[in-house]
C-alpha cells in the first residue's frame, strides 16, 4: 500500500510529549521522591532498615512493594530482583553510581519482578564476555527510568520479551554505548524486546560506539522530545530501529548523523527484520534531521520494509536527506 501522509499539528505533538514525560515522573512513588537514606548506603524507606549491600535491601523487600534510597557514592555492586515492585532512588540524582560490576554476567540491575522504578542513578563501564553488559537487564515486568545516566558500556538497557509489559524512560542520558564485537550481533544504547509499550521522552543519546541508538521490537512506541547526537559516534547504525514494525509516534526529536557510520543509509528504519506488528498509522512528525556540518552524503530519513500506511508529517530535513524510501 502507498504511504499515507497525515500531519498532526506540532502543538498537539508537543502537548503529548509533555504528558508522556509527566507520566514517567508520576510513576515513581511520592515517598521515594523525598526519601533520604540512613547511615547505611542502602535504606528500605518503608521500614527504615539500612543495608550494606544493594542485594540485601532487594531481598528484604522480596515479593512485596518497597523503595530503596541509595546514598551518594560509587558502588561496585549489583543486584537481582526476583519478585515484587521496587523503586531504586538516588538520594542525590547523579551522585549514586554503579560501576563495572554485573550480576549473572548481565547487568548491574537484573530485573524480573512485577515492576521496577529507577531514578537518579548512574551506570557506567558495564562489560561482560558476550558483549551484552548493561546498566539494566529487564527480563519481565514494567520498568520506569527517570533522570538516570548510562555511559561507556556495551549496552545501556537490554530487555527480554514481555508483550504485556510497559517501559517508560524519561529525562535520561545514554552516552558511549553499543558494540558490534560480539558473535551474536550488535549491542545498542537501548535494546527492547517484544514488549507491549515503550515510551522514551526528554532523553539524550550521544557518542554511540556501535549498533543503533534505540532498537525496539515493542508493538507500540512513543519516542518524543529527545535528541540523537551522532556527531561523535563511531561505527554506529540507525538512530531508531523498529525491526519488527510498530505503531505509535516518533515526534519532535532532534537528529544529527555523524561521519563515522557502519550504516548511514537511514535515520529511522521500520520493519527491517521481521514484521510482527502492524505499523499502520505510525506517526513521524515534527522532527529535525541533518548531517554534521560540512558532511555531504545521501541518506533517507525513514526507510520502510513493511508497506504499511505510515503517517509521515512535516519534518525539517537537511540537504541530502530524502524524506522516505520503501525498501
Amino acid at each position: 500500500m502507498d504511504t499515507c501522509v497525515r500531519t498532526m499539528p506540532a502543538r498537539h505533538s508537543v502537548a503529548l510529549a509533555a504528558a508522556i514525560g509527566a507520566l514517567a515522573v508520576a510513576a515513581i512513588p511520592a515517598a521515594a521522591l523525598f526519601a533520604q537514606p540512613g547511615p547505611a548506603p542502602f535504606t528500605v524507606v518503608e521500614t527504615g532498615a539500612g543495608y550494606a549491600s544493594l542485594q540485601q535491601a532487594v531481598d528484604a523487600i522480596g515479593n512485596g512493594d518497597g523503595t530503596i534510597a541509595i546514598a551518594s557514592g560509587t558502588y561496585r555492586q549489583c543486584a537481582v530482583q526476583e519478585g515484587g515492585s521496587i523503586a531504586y532512588l538516588a538520594a542525590e540524582p547523579g551522585k549514586a553510581m554503579f560501576e563495572g560490576k554485573t550480576c549473572e554476567g548481565k547487568a548491574a540491575l537484573v530485573l524480573r519482578g512485577r515492576a521496577a522504578e529507577v531514578s537518579g542513578l548512574v551506570f557506567r563501564r558495564m562489560a561482560v564476555p558476550d558483549h551484552n553488559g548493561a546498566g539494566i537487564r529487564l527480563e519481565r515486568g514494567n520498568l520506569t527510568v527517570a533522570q538516570s545516566w548510562f555511559a561507556d558500556s556495551q549496552q545501556g538497557i537490554l530487555t527480554a520479551d514481555d508483550p504485556s509489559g510497559r517501559i517508560v524512560i524519561d529525562k535520561s542520558t545514554f552516552s558511549g554505548l553499543g558494540t558490534c564485537e560480539g558473535s551474536g550481533g550488535c549491542a545498542h544504547s537501548i535494546y527492547v524486546g517484544d514488549y507491549g509499550h515503550l515510551r522514551v521522552t526528554r532523553s539524550r543519546f550521544e557518542r554511540g560506539t556501535g549498533g543503533h541508538y534505540v532498537k525496539a521490537r515493542a508493538g507500540r512506541v512513543e519516542i518524543a522530545a529527545s535528541s540523537f547526537d551522532d556527531s561523535a559516534g563511531r561505527g554506529t547504525n540507525y538512530m531508531i530501529d523498529l525491526p519488527a514494525g510498530a505503531t505509535g509516534q516518533i515526534t519532535n526529536n532532534w537528529f544529527v548523523q555523524g561521519r563515522d557510520k557502519e550504516n548511514y543509509s537511514a535515520f529511522i528504519a521500520v520493519g527491517a527484520e521481521d514484521i510482527n506488528h502492524s505499523s499502520d498509522g505510525l506517526q513521524i512528525a515534527g522532527n529535525d534531521a541533518r548531517f554534521v556540518p560540512a558532511l555531504k552524503r545521501s541518506s533517507t530519513f525513514v526507510a520502510d520494509w513493511t508497506g504499511a500506511r505510515l503517517a509521515i508529517g512535516d519534518n525539517a530535513l537537511g540537504p541530502g536527506i530524502r524524506r522516505f524510501e520503501r525498501r
